[in-house]
């Protein structure tokens, strides 16, 4: 009867410490096989007159079920408190061994076995119940740690969120910020440039009207001074001295009306410098206003286009136009802009025309159709222009100079070399947007403007 209830009590307490019903439901059900075994062992034992052979058996069922828990893992947890049955099972043992081999000297002894075994007994549920009361402080702090923890965990939680919330926020200030230190950069860079441009335009004006007031006086004396040759040599020839005095002298005066010919040109490709110069340094005086590129555009294009036609009647070019018709008015400096494209298209043609005048006994190019082609299109917040011609194009020499004041490719009094220059920095600087060009020589020519679009 005793095997029964330390086995009883045993797998009870296996089942409700480890919750095996729901963690570990393929051993609750052998323990349930085993708690029926033992209810069997003891039924059999009485029915069998309390039979020597039953009795017996209890020990390899209770090592048994001591052999699985120290070698499953699953029992890890219990098995200082199962430690406890073997005192109990060692008293037992001894007691029904010793009444096997010696039943006369265990009848004089037996008390001695029975006050063992009932001791051990006593110390195994003794230490089941402290077990388990000690369990139960254990559950009870582990209890208040999960409620600690998750107490923590909303706090940790709450705290993130609000990390989060004040980290975006401070996010937001930081891009709010930027965008205002890029405005004021740029406001500040706008006005270093409009001081700049201010001085050098003052500079630049002050010099031109110095220069200026020579350039006339050489100019205009040149001019009279051809025509008082024209003048003096008629009177030679009107004179009566001899024809080789007269061909010498008219040699002279021809050769200084040559000289004051020259004199006269360079001195206007010089007044033409200066107004470049004076034009180039001047700081725009406009504010940006909205307007409409593609009307701008195509005005520029016929304006350059007419312009070249009034100084070669027999110039043609086909002009092609591809405007985005959504668009609609840019805040841009419209008189600077229409800086930018009169020169892009004065160069576009001037490069078609060049081609077909250089070209035009080659009969590999007797088909040949000047093309100036812009387009425009909004995409992405940004505004993108491109002036294309089939023209004489440029090698790599000289489309990185192109930029660069002063250089030109035109011939002498035909290009004073700012035009580019210009340009450039009415793009980049007046509208902070990006003008580059791409090139083959022979075969055309691409100049590519981005803008910002507010």
């Amino acid at each position: 009867m005793d095997f029964f209830f330390v086995v009883f009590f045993l797998i009870q307490f296996i089942r409700k410490r480890l919750n095996t019903h729901v963690s570990l439901p393929e051993w609750d059900k052998k323990l349930l096989l085993a708690r029926y075994t033992a209810i069997g062992l003891l039924a059999a034992f009485y029915i069998l007159d309390q039979s020597a052979f039953v009795h017996w058996l209890w020990y390899p069922f209770v090592l048994y079920i001591l052999y699985i828990i120290y070698n499953e893992k699953d029992f890890e947890s219990i098995r200082a408190t199962v430690q406890s049955l073997f005192p109990f099972i060692i008293v037992g043992f001894l007691g029904d061994f010793f009444k096997l081999v010696a039943p006369t000297q265990y009848r004089e002894y037996h008390d001695y076995f029975d006050v063992a075994k009932a001791f051990s007994f006593l110390w195994m549920l003794a230490l089941w119940y402290n077990f388990q009361k000690q369990q139960k402080v254990l559950d009870k702090e582990r209890e208040e740690q999960k409620r600690k923890d998750e107490e923590n965990e909303a706090k940790k939680t709450s705290l993130e969120y609000l990390v989060a919330e004040r980290t975006q926020e401070l996010t937001i200030q930081t891009i709010e910020l930027q965008r205002a230190l890029d405005e004021l950069k740029a406001t500040q860079n706008q006005l270093v440039q409009s001081e700049k441009m201010a001085s050098l335009g003052e500079l630049t004006a002050g010099i031109a009207h110095e220069i200026q007031n020579p350039l006339n006086f050489v100019n205009n004396f040149s001019e009279v001074s051809v025509e008082l040759c024209q003048e003096l040599e008629e009177e030679i020839n009107k004179t009566e001295i001899p024809a080789a005095d007269k061909e010498y002298i008219a040699g002279i005066i021809s050769d200084l009306s040559q000289n004051q010919q020259k004199i006269t040109h360079h001195g206007k490709r010089a007044d033409s410098i200066v107004k470049g110069m004076l034009q180039h340094s001047r700081a725009s005086s406009g504010t940006k206003e909205p307007t409409d590129i593609n009307a701008l555009a195509d005005e520029y294009m016929r304006l350059a286009y007419h312009g070249l036609r009034a100084k070669d009647k027999e110039f043609n070019a086909t002009l092609t136009t591809d405007f985005d018709p959504t668009i609609g008015k840019v805040e841009v400096l419209p008189q600077d802009l229409g800086r930018v494209f009169l020169n892009l298209f004065t160069n576009a043609f001037y490069a078609v025309a060049e081609k077909k005048r250089v070209n035009k006994n080659n009969p590999a190019f007797a088909n040949y159709k000047p093309e100036v082609k812009i387009i425009t299109k909004l995409f992405g917040g940004k505004l993108y222009i491109r002036v294309a011609d089939n023209g004489t194009g440029m090698p790599e020499s000289v489309k990185s100079k192109i930029f660069q004041p002063f250089f030109t490719t035109k011939p002498t009094g035909q290009g004073t070399g700012l035009g580019l220059s210009m340009s450039y920095d009415i793009i980049s600087k007046s509208h902070d947007g990006i003008l580059d060009v791409s090139s083959t020589a022979g075969e055309g020519t691409e100049f590519k403007i981005t803008l910002p679009v507010s």
